[in-house]
């Protein structure tokens, strides 16, 4: 058997001088330096006094600069090298240069730092070592060189900062991005990407930085059109929300879909199949026939007033006015798709300009401003309310639940009459404002107001747990998109919505970019090979056609599964022994116990708080509702009766599946009764 040296690894003895040492931490104090100065650099940006607005752009762009170059506490300017026959560069977080202009360190996105990341033995490409760097509380302890030969092993250095305990919110991983991640995060603008991310292998972070990368790479585009992160909830974009400004991006917009589409106020949940009704991409078609279906042909002349006569619009042409928009709106020509609400504003000048076109024949010679007030005159108002009516999103879709009739005529040869019965309300509220509305109908009424009006879009979107979104969820991600790319982040086996699809490709159809390419991510750098061959039992029942994960460490010791025959003293006995070596903790269970684990464990004297949808995470130890896990990870995780995780909800199996890969470190198992038999096989019962 062959044998791989380890990396080269010094990690000083003070009493003995390391000339290497010395020289990086002068240049980490010279880093240091640089960077302050260039903060002092952008403070004392003055303003010109050309004028109010260029004052307030130069205002803001100097707060972007400094937020942008703010010191990060404990993080350090620089945490590799590269080195080749005709230069070295040392790799951070950001660019950092001295007074002349020259680099000191080259910012990790830049294309000269991507052999970091991608050099190896049989493509060293163009380097001759590659040195890691060791930090405690930012002072530079040690280092690790690699020469990039077939003789080079594991670096203990790499290994040190993936394990590093998981206290607090998510890190970036610049410093141990690997070439098939590096690859995602570095594909150009205009692809859109689909990350089919197992346990473990990072594939938020790489999300992450791939929005950071663009950024970097396409600043100009993307400072005009934007960047946006969505994810599931809003503890998971706490725990995220860190990582994007701590790589110098602090302008980007990370959002839920709840956020996203606020459109009414949700203070209702729907029965399952219901909401599974709402979530159906057939609902797009209902509202737009809903909408559309309003539209009167006109029964009569219109008599326009403008500059003092009426000039009358016969009932022909009004007819063929309205039938060249309704195209429009159908998208039946090769020009730009109409909105409902555009329509009705163009219909109301087609009018107008008709009547000038008359006037002008007869000698007169109506301005702009003449045309735009007959437009608006009364009478064409009337006519317009009478055959192109107004709507709103919460009105639209109020009547369709409520009135029996528009509802049948919408959904004809699109939902059943069981599906029709599913949507009516048995007595209609007083407004739109005090209806019960629920999470599925805010989506819907997003969709109407992207009917009603045009949706504003961004250059970039990223969409994490992305398996999750229901059809028309998808819809109103893809309305934010506009022309942009899309990165979409998740694992089907971790699916537990009740419309989640076995396979990408209805999720990226529904999501606008049916083209976009999957790239699996199945080695997994967070999660113990202990840990994931375990939840890995549980992939046949419910993914069998993805391909287990692999760890790229193993952790002896790291599972231990425990059957109690109640959770009182074993619960606290658990988790206080875990509390007794660093790191973050979840104790993970299903929803409806976590009232009972909390005050269990505060009645022990252990310090544990709810972690709760409101994104306020506890300090140290969290009790995790299953249903909140997704996303999350904790340096050691305990599960709670896995039972009833699994039977809280029809894809109880996928949530399991969830809740045991959250460990970086360590996983606990208390069980009370018999134990799944998927898990039973497994070495280490």
């Amino acid at each position: 058997m062959s044998h791989r040296s380890a990396p080269e690894t010094t990690v000083p003895d003070p009493s003995v001088p390391d000339p290497v040492l010395d020289a990086e931490r002068a240049h980490l104090a010279r880093a240091e330096a640089c960077l302050a100065q260039m903060r002092v650099a952008a403070t004392a940006v003055t303003d010109a006094g050309v004028d109010a607005w260029a004052s307030e752009r130069l205002g803001a762009a100097r707060a972007e600069r400094l937020r942008a170059l703010a010191a990060d506490p404990g993080v350090p300017p620089f945490f590799g090298r590269t080195d080749s026959p005709y230069e070295t560069f040392h790799i951070g977080r950001r660019h950092v240069r001295d007074d002349a202009g020259d680099p000191v360190v080259i910012d990790w996105r830049a294309p000269m730092s991507r052999p970091f990341y991608q050099a190896s033995a049989v493509e060293p490409q163009g380097l001759s070592r590659r040195r890691r760097f060791g930090f405690a509380g930012g002072e530079l302890t040690g280092y690790e060189d690699e020469h990039l030969t077939a003789d080079d092993g594991e670096s203990a250095f790499l290994r040190s900062e993936i394990e590093r305990p998981r206290s607090g919110p998510m890190r970036d991983i610049v410093a141990t991005i690997q070439p098939d991640q590096d690859d995602i995060v570095r594909a150009p603008l205009a692809e859109s990407v689909c990350v089919q991310g197992a346990p473990g292998t990072g594939k938020t972070a790489v999300g992450l930085h791939r929005a950071a990368y663009l950024l970097y790479t396409h600043g100009g585009q993307l400072a005009r059109t934007g960047v946006l992160v969505v994810g599931p909830n809003r503890a998971f974009l706490r725990y995220i929300e860190q990582v994007l400004p701590t790589l110098g991006e602090v302008d980007v917009e990370q959002t839920t879909v709840a956020q996203l589409t606020a459109r009414v106020p949700v203070r209702a949940v729907d029965r399952p199949e219901v909401a599974v009704l709402k979530g159906d991409a057939r609902m797009a078609e209902v509202l737009r026939r809903a909408l559309w279906g309003e539209i009167r042909k006109p029964a009569d002349d219109v008599l326009v007033p403008l500059v003092g006569r009426r000039y009358r619009v016969p009932v022909e042409r009004l007819k063929r006015y309205v039938d060249d928009l309704r195209r429009r709106a159908r998208g039946d020509d090769d020009q730009q798709l109409l909105h409902y609400a555009a329509g009705r504003e163009r219909l109301a000048m087609l009018l107008a300009e008709d009547a000038r076109r008359q006037k002008e024949a007869a000698g007169g010679s109506p301005t702009d401003a003449e045309t735009r007030r007959a437009a608006r005159s009364p009478e064409v108002r009337a006519f317009c309310d009478e055959v192109w009516p107004a709507r709103d999103a919460a009105g639209l879709l109020l009547a369709l639940y409520t009135d029996e009739a528009l509802l049948a005529r919408a959904a004809r040869g699109v939902l059943t009459d069981d599906e029709r019965a599913l949507l009516r309300w048995d007595a209609a509220p007083r407004s739109a404002r005090t209806a019960p509305w629920t999470e599925a109908d805010a989506v819907l009424a997003d969709e109407a107001a992207g009917l009603l009006e045009r949706t504003s879009g961004y250059g970039h979107v990223v969409v994490d747990e992305a398996q999750d979104l229901s059809p028309m969820q998808c819809r109103a991600v893809a309305r934010r998109l506009a022309a942009g790319s899309l990165t979409v982040l998740g694992d089907l086996a971790q699916a537990t919505s009740p419309w989640s699809s076995s396979d990408w490709a209805r999720t990226l159809a529904d999501l606008g970019r049916p083209g976009a390419v999957v790239r699996p991510l199945t080695r997994g750098y967070r999660v113990p090979a202990e840990v994931l061959d375990y939840a890995n039992r549980l992939l046949p029942l419910i993914a069998p056609g993805l391909p287990p994960a692999s760890a790229v460490r193993s952790e002896p010791g790291a599972l231990r599964v425990r059957p109690v025959a109640g959770l009182a003293g074993p619960l606290a006995e658990v988790v206080a022994e875990l509390a007794a070596a660093p790191g973050s903790i979840g104790v993970v269970c299903a929803d409806a116990e976590v009232a009972e684990l909390a005050r269990l464990l505060t009645g022990a004297g252990v310090p544990a708080a709810v972690l709760g949808d409101d994104g306020e995470a506890p300090d140290r130890i969290a009790v995790v509702p299953a249903t909140l896990a997704k996303g999350l990870e904790f340096d050691a995780v305990v599960v709670v009766d896995p039972a009833a995780i699994v039977a809280a909800e029809p894809r109880g199996l996928h949530r399991l599946y969830v809740v045991l890969t959250r460990a970086v470190s360590t996983l606990v198992v208390l069980h009370r009764g018999e134990l799944l038999e998927a898990l039973t096989a497994h070495p280490a019962l």
